[in-house]
């Protein structure tokens, strides 16, 4: 009997948090059978889709790793967006027109978005990791780190192996457990996934179809607003007010205009709220975020990735190269985490001393900004680290 979205997804949250992280990995897994056994699924199913499961420690590795988030906007970009994967997405956009037209009047959301994730995600689909997506499943909610947003992915991929739309020998994917060319997790497919293709199974692995429909339906469950932009380059006036810049500022582009914002092609959405963002200080790029910006930290919650997921799928529907301009030189990690701790020890909740520039850590330095008398724009320097 197929479920349906409603009970899936009650299922998965009501049942009791029998496995507790920690501790000896194979009396984790036999906790996770028996919760598996007493949400409902069959006891020969349950031992089917864990026999053979182990820990994986490259995915560990992988997940205490991620120094790449650490760039800042201007280089992670460039580091991204190649002349290449422009030209690929395009021929893309073109190959699966008709696909994108139904994900457009489907769900509201625009080819260059869905074209972007498909480019950063997997190449296109032309890698998809190598992953044992199981054992990463199963290794993640065992560590300690984060295990509330991996055990709820256990239960939905046995669903999908009842399915028949998982193997858990061999369905591969990312480290972190999510499949397909635009990545998505367990969950995410059991809520969102769509069969484009129409033979009967959601294969976000071979079918492109299949992949850019989950994706689209699932931007649109997460709050996509069919229609409207999402991510605008702007020109700042020379006397702009940075403390004005950032997400926690909204105002109406008609009221940015007053302010003396403009864009730098075409004119501010009007009608809409909007952000001003610079990523790199007022030295720097600006743009302007559109409520359909904030949709993308529901994808993934790194600032630099979404800047650049936002910008490239602008570039892919028209938009010009951005002017980098000529911002002041950033921190170093070790000079960002010495920041951090700098901010922390007068207060500020910038959460992991990581050397990332998160949203808590911008928030601080801005706040530090203001208290020294320097342009309030959130962009931590050495002139700002001597300083403190």
């Amino acid at each position: 009997m197929k479920l349906t979205t409603a009970i899936i997804i009650a299922s998965l949250s009501a049942s009791p948090a029998l496995a507790k992280c920690g501790g000896s990995f194979s009396s984790f897994v036999k906790a996770l059978k028996a919760e598996a056994v007493s949400m409902g699924h069959a006891k020969t199913s349950v031992d089917a889709f864990f026999n053979g499961v182990s820990q994986d420690g490259k995915v560990l590795k992988a997940d205490r790793a991620q120094g790449v988030f650490q760039k800042p906007f201007i280089e992670f970009s460039r580091r991204l967006i190649s002349q290449n994967r422009i030209d690929l997405g395009r021929r893309n956009a073109r190959k699966y027109a008709g696909v994108f037209d139904r994900i457009e009047r489907d769900f509201g959301v625009s080819r260059g978005v869905l074209l972007a994730f498909w480019a950063f995600e997997t190449d296109y689909g032309g890698y998809q990791g190598d992953f044992n997506t199981r054992n990463a499943l199963v290794t993640l909610a065992h560590d300690c780190r984060r295990p509330d947003l991996f055990r709820p992915q256990i239960f939905a991929a046995i669903r999908l192996f009842e399915q028949g739309d998982f193997d858990p020998n061999k369905t591969t994917g990312a480290w972190a457990g999510e499949i397909g060319m635009v990545q998505m997790l367990p969950q995410d497919i059991l809520v969102n996934g769509v069969d484009g293709d129409g033979d009967g199974h959601v294969r976000l692995k071979t079918s492109a179809p299949d992949a850019l429909m989950s994706g689209g339906k699932m931007l649109n469950h997460l709050g996509w607003r069919a229609g409207e932009p999402w991510l605008q380059e702007v020109i700042l006036p020379n006397r702009f007010d940075w403390a004005q810049t950032g997400l926690g500022i909204e105002k109406s582009a008609r009221d940015w205009e007053k302010l003396g914002v403009r864009a730098r092609n075409g004119a501010l959405a009007a009608g809409l709220t909007g952000s001003i963002l610079v990523p790199q200080g007022h030295k720097g790029p600006a743009f302007m975020a559109y409520p359909n910006f904030r949709v993308y930290f529901k994808w993934n919650q790194s600032f630099v990735y979404v800047m650049t997921a936002a910008y490239f799928a602008t570039r892919l529907e028209g938009a010009p190269v951005y002017d980098p301009r000529n911002p002041e030189p950033g921190l170093a990690g070790a000079q960002m985490k010495q920041l951090q701790k700098k901010l922390a020890a007068r207060g500020y909740d910038v959460g992991k001393i990581d050397g990332i520039l998160g949203a808590g850590t911008r928030a601080a330095v801005r706040s530090e900004q203001t208290r020294l008398g320097l342009p309030a724009d959130g962009w931590p320097t050495p002139g700002l680290l001597g300083r403190l």
